[in-house]
């Protein structure tokens, strides 16, 4: 396996700090862009690049191979729709910005599934996201979960029988698949796994192959 250099943004987060704490396990050389006052937040073995993700980072950039671009606001909601695009859509595009002058070949973009019936305001800022990243000309792979189950983030956990049932009947398969509930871990997995297989352009992975990429990283020798 080819080791990466990765240089994450919101790797304090949820998703951000398993993230950096595996893929320093597999023997990458993680970064994370940080404010001063985070980097104790870091796991060990992820060196802290201090910095702001709402501006421009540009310039902090060490020699990377791979972004990924975990920023966004913390439990997003209906009533957030003006934080998604102070904090969501204003990261991305420094995020893209910076990979495009520092030379990163590989953006991964944790964006959300859609058409969904519901956070209409986040699924049009991720989706402008998606659409800056298309138009950057840059590598992407962008993933497209609809909620991670994980500490902190388990009250959906009660539909897992309606999905169930929903993703059997033919009429439902379609929907409750590509809005179905991920694992923080399945979630984490999918991410490894992005990172380690750069793609040529831009690929786009939904719940399905969330799912399917923790079953890969599962399948791997020790």
């Amino acid at each position: 396996m080819t080791a990466h250099r990765v240089l994450v943004t919101g790797g304090t987060g949820y998703i951000g700090r398993p993230l950096v704490r595996d893929l320093v396990a597999r023997g990458h050389l993680v970064r994370a862009l940080v404010r001063a006052g985070s980097t104790r937040k870091l796991p060990a073995g992820v060196e802290p690049v201090i910095g702001d993700a709402l501006g421009d980072f540009a310039d902090l950039v060490p020699p990377s191979d791979t972004l990924v671009h975990l920023v966004g606001t913390p439990h997003p909601g209906p009533h957030k729709a003006k934080e998604f695009r102070a904090i969501d859509l204003v990261s991305i595009r420094s995020s893209v910005a910076a990979a495009k002058r520092s030379g990163i070949r590989h953006l991964v973009y944790l964006s959300v599934a859609h058409p969904a019936p519901a956070m209409r305001a986040y699924i049009e800022v991720r989706k402008e996201g998606e659409a800056l990243i298309r138009a950057s000309g840059l590598s992407a792979t962008i993933l497209r979960p609809w909620y991670v189950l994980g500490p902190g983030h388990r009250w959906p956990a009660v539909l897992l029988p309606a999905y169930w049932l929903m993703e059997k009947l033919p009429w439902t398969r379609e929907s409750a698949l590509r809005l179905g509930l991920v694992r923080l871990t399945d979630m984490v997995a999918a991410l490894v796994l992005a990172v380690e297989n750069p793609p040529e352009g831009v690929r786009f992975a939904g719940v399905p192959e969330i799912r399917e990429s923790a079953r890969q990283i599962r399948l791997q020798p020790a």
